[in-house]
């Protein structure tokens, strides 16, 4: 397994120089060093602190159609492990989306018009990775993102997936692994290159992150990528990113009435 090192992880400026969106080009994913600062990264936890707190008390289980995933942390508490949507219930997350240096970052989707989706799929979603015995959400298999698009009866739309991690994450501690230059690959490969979700076998070309909370990475969306289980146990082994998904083509957002997109519900069933 590869370590990234410079000139993947950079630091965060208003735009992209020559040298790293041609990196990208390349690869598929960049590494942003210090995107936002630890100051910042408690206001988020605290805020989505609060947002869970409101949502267990209301027992929401589903925002827009899409399904909330929850389990129990280390100390036997309910937890939403998989939140989506929380922009709508923060303003302090709304604002933070329209930072222009988040905005820029749709360069990379050219020639395509890229847009942050606040209100469409599963709008800004927040994982949080914690292996106990009551955990659901500890690792993610092998997958690429194309295929829910397929799922909702589109061809393969050009996307960013763009995580905000909100922990330290040494590459010891497990954590995003990619295999670069697989979104280059033709669609077969794009979808059948491994058991989607279900493979979480460690591949011998796979680039692996040492995370500082305040780093953000960027992959694109026909990348092949997966989350490594923590070796650890209890909250040692939390991790919890935010996930920024910039997209291209017909705008449909979501709402209260939506229905829930069938790739939910066979993730739902393959995911550990």
């Amino acid at each position: 397994m590869v370590v990234s090192e410079h000139p993947v992880a950079i630091q965060p400026s208003a735009t992209l120089t020559d040298n790293q969106t041609a990196f990208f080009n390349k690869n598929g994913f960049l590494h942003i060093k210090n995107f936002v600062s630890r100051d910042t990264v408690q206001l988020f936890l605290q805020e989505l602190q609060r947002i869970e707190a409101n949502w267990l008390a209301e027992k929401v289980d589903k925002i827009n159609g899409t399904p909330l995933k929850f389990g129990r942390d280390e100390n036997g508490q309910t937890i939403v492990q998989r939140f989506a949507f929380a922009s709508l219930f923060s303003p302090m997350l709304r604002e933070f989306l329209q930072d222009e240096r988040l905005q820029a970052l749709t360069t990379l989707l050219q020639p395509y018009d890229g847009r942050i989706n606040e209100i469409e799929k599963d709008g800004l979603v927040v994982n949080h990775y914690v292996r106990t015995p009551e955990s659901n959400f500890s690792r993610m298999g092998w997958h690429t993102d194309s295929p829910r698009d397929l799922f909702l009866g589109h061809r393969i739309r050009p996307m960013l997936n763009v995580g905000l991690h909100l922990d330290d994450c040494p590459i010891s501690n497990g954590g995003l692994r990619v295999l670069p230059g697989t979104h280059k690959q033709n669609t077969l490969m794009t979808l059948f290159r491994k058991r989607q979700f279900i493979d979480h076998r460690p591949d011998p070309r796979e680039v692996g992150f040492d995370i500082e909370a305040g780093d953000l990475t960027i992959h694109n969306g026909s990348l092949w990528h997966r989350v490594e289980q923590s070796p650890k146990l209890g909250a040692e082994s939390r991790r919890r990113v935010m996930y920024i998904p910039i997209i291209t083509g017909e705008y449909q957002p979501k709402s209260a009435s939506s229905k829930t997109p069938f790739y939910h519900r066979f993730a739902a069933r393959i995911q550990n």
